[in-house]
């Protein structure tokens, strides 16, 4: 009689596989809950315990491993030496090992601790299927309970080929490699996290000698950048809630690569306020915001912003730190827009935005990324990995270095502008006043070209300058960028500092009766 061993977390269809089985003549062996899921259907079942002639212990960490498993599942039929080993210790051969995983990933997901998450982590699940696997010639290595109608059909026919074992079997060591794959990335997190508390006292950040980056395809995109590039959207192992994997889109065409890349890029940016009470909008084009702002509601929040640069809003990604109402839906629909983000939509929203059939609805919270969480640049041969920006923004480093203090409205302006410029590609320079971008100058090879498309932008949009601030991610070089904003009737100024020219920096603002205050930290990016 041939032996199958079943003992799964993923109990989809597993009575109709072990039924179908017991019918062809197999004997079941199964563990704990699969067990009892067979016994109370009526499916004949063998406790892994008569077959090992032990009990589980501790708690059931210990149950199959043990040699009357393992050597039942690695013994080569067509070898001698095998065969009389399983005779000399009373052993039988197990011809199937279907086997799916303790649900690591789902433990982690509901916010399991450190010690919650470990017991999580199935060994003698992938001991048993990596064996299997290893012996495909014999035993055939089941993890995905979609497989089970194909095999029974082959059992019964009688035509168990070698393309369906080797089928199996690379299923197997994918699926133990992408389990490997979210510890890893797990334990890299918590690592993350316990460095970060180091470098907040000072410590340096340490990066593993090896790492494992494991993907899984999340669909197939019609093109990349350009229509001659094929691309394709890859989830990593573990990947969070909130991340990009895990939204939810609700209407529309399909995404495409750069939608994917703006939707994060406008997700990352709305995020800076997801504590606020008030609603954050955020449009973005091609990467880069080109309008932000604060507001009561959604729909104030995103009117503000499209004020901002009402041209360049045109096909738009935008963000919404809030649900969208059916007000802010129907400001919305009078521009075209290629996607929204937002935490929800209400029904009204959804009928309004609806009508637009090529408008993409994306349901997703606006939360900032974990700062611990690896952020990785493809270079040429491999990659370079860095922690992500923290989209958080203590003040306890910041320090006012001109004679004049900013006023309180200016103190509000600084931070909302500081908080927008660390989603702007550098060279970034943010001009900001009532808590709403009114012009962005960004990617420019010169701080100072990027402060004069700033003005130049707030300019066309008719916007009063006078009392208005400026935010920039990285160091003013020279003096010619605060005399360009000073010109311009930008009163205060924000700033990392840090450059050797920083005295005629805080003289040209002295001269010009403009408060500057340095945050002690550059929210660059490349």
């Amino acid at each position: 009689m041939p032996r199958a061993i079943l003992s799964v977390s993923d109990k989809r269809g597993i009575v109709d596989f072990a039924r179908g089985l017991a019918e062809l003549g197999w004997e079941i062996v199964s563990t704990g809950g699969t067990a009892r899921m067979l016994r109370e259907a009526g499916v004949p079942v063998l406790e892994v315990k008569e077959v090992t002639g032990h009990p589980e212990i501790m708690g059931g960490r210990v149950k199959t491993l043990h040699p009357a498993v393992h050597a039942g599942i690695l013994a080569r039929r067509d070898l001698a030496e095998d065969r009389a080993a399983l005779d000399a210790h009373g052993y039988v051969p197990i011809d199937i090992v279907a086997v799916n995983l303790y649900p690591f990933r789902e433990a982690v997901a509901a916010g399991a601790a450190v010690d919650e998450a470990m017991e999580e982590v199935d060994i003698g699940g992938p001991t048993m299927l990596r064996a299997a696997a290893k012996n495909h010639a014999h035993v055939l290595a089941v993890v995905d309970p979609d497989d089970y109608p194909r095999i029974l059909d082959a059992l019964r026919r009688g035509a168990v080929d070698r393309a369906l074992r080797v089928d199996l079997a690379r299923k197997v060591f994918e699926h133990t490699a992408s389990y490997d794959a979210a510890i890893a990335a797990y334990l890299a997190a918590e690592q993350g996290r316990e460095a970060a508390k180091g470098a907040a006292a000072g410590a340096a950040a340490s990066f593993p000698s090896e790492t494992t980056l494991r993907l899984t395809k999340v669909q197939d995109l019609r093109y990349g950048e350009n229509p001659d590039q094929p691309a394709a959207f890859y989830a990593e192992a573990g990947a969070p809630a909130g991340s990009l994997p895990t939204m939810e889109q609700l209407h529309g065409k399909e995404l495409s690569f750069n939608n994917l890349l703006d939707i994060e890029a406008a997700v990352s940016a709305a995020a800076a306020w997801s504590g606020d009470d008030r609603a954050a909008c955020v449009i973005i084009k091609h990467t880069t915001p080109c309008g932000v702002a604060l507001g009561e509601t959604a729909e104030d929040a995103f009117r503000r912003a499209l004020e901002a640069d009402p041209v360049s809003a045109f096909g738009g990604i935008v963000a919404v730190s809030r649900a969208v109402t059916g007000a802010a839906a129907e400001a919305m629909a009078s521009t075209f827009l290629e996607v929204i983000v937002a935490p929800e939509f209400e029904p009204h929203a959804l009928e309004v935005l609806r009508a637009k059939k090529n408008l993409r609805l994306i349901r997703l919270p606006i939360e900032p990324a974990a700062p611990e969480e690896l952020d990785y640049k493809r270079v040429r041969g491999g990659f370079v990995v860095q922690h992500r920006l923290h989209m958080a923004f203590p003040e306890d480093a910041w320090r006012v270095v001109t004679r004049r203090h900013p006023t309180d409205e200016e103190w509000r302006d600084l931070r909302f502008a500081w908080r927008a410029a660390a989603a702007v590609k550098s060279n970034a320079i943010v001009l900001a006043k009532e808590e709403r971008t009114v012009g962005i100058g960004a990617g420019q090879m010169s701080r100072v070209d990027s402060s004069r498309i700033a003005v130049l932008k707030a300019r066309d949009q008719g916007f009063d300058l006078d009392g208005a601030v400026l935010a920039s991610d990285a160091f003013f070089p020279f003096r010619d960028g605060v005399d360009a904003a000073a010109e311009a009737g930008v009163s205060a100024v924000i700033q990392p500092g840090g450059s050797v020219r920083d005295e005629e920096v805080i003289a040209a603002a002295n001269e010009h009766g403009i408060a500057m205050v340095f945050t002690g930290r550059r929210v660059f990016r490349h």
